[in-house]
């Protein structure tokens, strides 16, 4: 049985993002716009049936581009290469990657240092229970994932990168584990924020470098 593949933003037979989606999520960057937190795209419409296609249908090919997006969100906000020198991601649960066969975020995240060509390495581990922020209350997931990060980040500056942003406190956790460990500086750096992620009246300029609500040590 031959199957058609289709655009994962509109749903068109065709490549896996056809030129309208491709060009409708990766429009110039206006105004550069630094927050605690670099998100590339709004979790909406096109851009949340993408992201979800990589996530939740194991549509692998779609990481190339969406990292492209980080990297000019990245760049946008004033951050070169050559003031990092390493990028990570924050590890989603065990249980999650046996189910799915894949970590998004790792996918990202070496697609990412490919394009800025710094070094990307797995730095992150997460301890304690092993459950996804995903379906749990608000509550629950201000609290964030327990991560401890390894002894080799000391005094670098690192890149840490996550697929979706929604109250921080899973990116949050992670910059807490690599600093703790010496990290000199960490930024964080996502594929999308949802609506409830980014700073209320801030702008978007045209959907890349959008600033966030400040992230705590507990979260955002």
């Amino acid at each position: 049985m031959i199957f058609e593949q289709r655009c994962a933003g509109c749903g068109k037979q065709g490549p896996i993002l056809c030129r309208s989606c491709r060009f409708g999520l990766a429009r110039p960057a206006g105004r550069p716009h630094r927050g605690d937190v670099i998100a590339a795209l709004p979790y909406v419409g096109r851009a949340r049936r993408v992201v979800m296609a990589l996530k939740y249908a194991n549509r692998r090919q779609i990481a190339h581009h969406l990292a492209g997006l980080v990297v000019n969100a990245v760049v946008a906000s004033g951050i070169q290469p050559v003031d990092l020198d390493v990028v990570t991601w924050a590890p989603t649960s065990r249980r999650r990657i046996a189910r799915r066969g894949v970590d998004q975020a790792e996918l990202v995240a070496r697609r990412v240092a490919a394009q800025l060509g710094v070094p990307c390495r797995r730095l992150l581990r997460r301890d304690g229970p092993d459950r996804p922020q995903t379906g749990l209350s608000r509550a629950h997931r201000l609290h964030g994932p327990v991560f401890s990060a390894h002894p080799g980040v000391s005094g670098k500056r690192v890149l840490v990168i996550d697929d979706v942003v929604t109250t921080g406190s899973t990116l949050s956790a992670a910059a807490a584990a690599l600093m703790s460990a010496g990290a000199l500086t960490v930024e964080k750096a996502v594929v999308a924020a949802t609506p409830s992620a980014i700073i209320p009246g801030s702008s978007w300029p045209n959907r890349s470098g959008v600033a966030l609500a400040p992230v705590s040590a507990q979260a955002a």
